[in-house]
């Protein structure tokens, strides 16, 4: 009780102030004088204006609470459209892929690329497949798209394929509509150039190109690229034919490697012939 009263003694002067504001507020409230009635009405009207500005204070804290719930939640959707794309465009790739091994009359082994250059003479690319796969040097590389290169290198685990990318790949080719032979090879940039095609024979932009059955290593009619240029210096025997690869390098991501085996009594036998010139 002391103590309560001790506590009420230091702050006496702010419970008279108090006690005189309620007395006053009581004596306006039943006073009936016009003056009065007046304040009364300009308080009221004080008092509104207060609680309306003091109401928008909440408002605005729960609407940047809301901004902040809604940016989140574009954050979010945003990811799942990304995840979605990307499973989209991976079933196309599958699906694409399945329709390849359907439709391939070789022996397929599935790879998916871990290593790639495409800014040096010779680019080449590792693969996640090796010798326990049956993987083995000269086995051709492809794509659902096309020819991709052949394989350099093997370890148990791993391989290393050259592109068609690269200034000491060749392969035989033709012209699928007129049937005219020429060697693939690749002197910079990202297109490759059909070798050895005389003037007089015919092709035209737009043509495809596909591997030919002249070749050691790869199979027959599998699809190269486009004709895009033709080109015919004076004084030279043959065309330059240019022509964009069907498979998109920069892109690759997954490949397949042809389980064939060389024929080795027919390469020993051209080695033989060419020997002796």
């Amino acid at each position: 009780m002391h103590r309560l009263l001790n506590i009420l003694a230091q702050f006496k002067e702010y419970g008279v102030v108090t006690l005189l504001i309620i007395i006053s507020l009581v004596l306006l409230s039943n006073n009936d004088n016009k003056q009065i009635r007046a304040i009364r009405s300009y308080t009221v009207g004080f008092i509104g204006v207060v609680q309306d500005v003091l109401s928008v204070i909440p408002n605005v804290i729960e609407l940047k609470r809301e901004n902040a719930v809604l940016r989140q939640l574009a954050v979010n959707l945003s990811d799942e459209v990304n995840r979605l794309r990307d499973a989209r465009l991976e079933n196309l790739r599958l699906r694409a892929t399945l329709g390849l091994k359907e439709q391939s009359r070789f022996k397929l082994v599935a790879a998916d690329v871990i290593g790639k250059s495409l800014h040096l003479l010779r680019n080449t690319m590792t693969v996640n497949v090796g010798e326990r796969d049956g993987i083995e040097i000269d086995m051709p590389i492809i794509s659902e798209s096309g020819l991709v290169g052949k394989v350099i290198a093997t370890s148990p685990k791993y391989a290393v394929g050259q592109l068609m990318l690269n200034k000491d790949f060749r392969a035989s080719a033709k012209v699928q509509r007129s049937r005219v032979d020429g060697i693939i090879v690749w002197d910079g940039g990202d297109y490759v150039k059909l070798k050895n095609v005389a003037k007089t024979l015919e092709t035209k932009e737009g043509d495809v190109v596909v591997t030919s059955e002249y070749s050691s290593v790869f199979p027959r009619d599998i699809k190269i690229g486009i004709i895009t240029q033709i080109t015919e210096k004076p004084g030279s025997l043959f065309k330059e034919i240019t022509i964009k690869p069907s498979v998109d390098f920069a892109a690759l991501e997954q490949v397949f490697i042809i389980l064939a085996v060389q024929d080795s009594e027919r390469i020993a036998l051209e080695k033989k012939v060419l020997a002796t010139y």
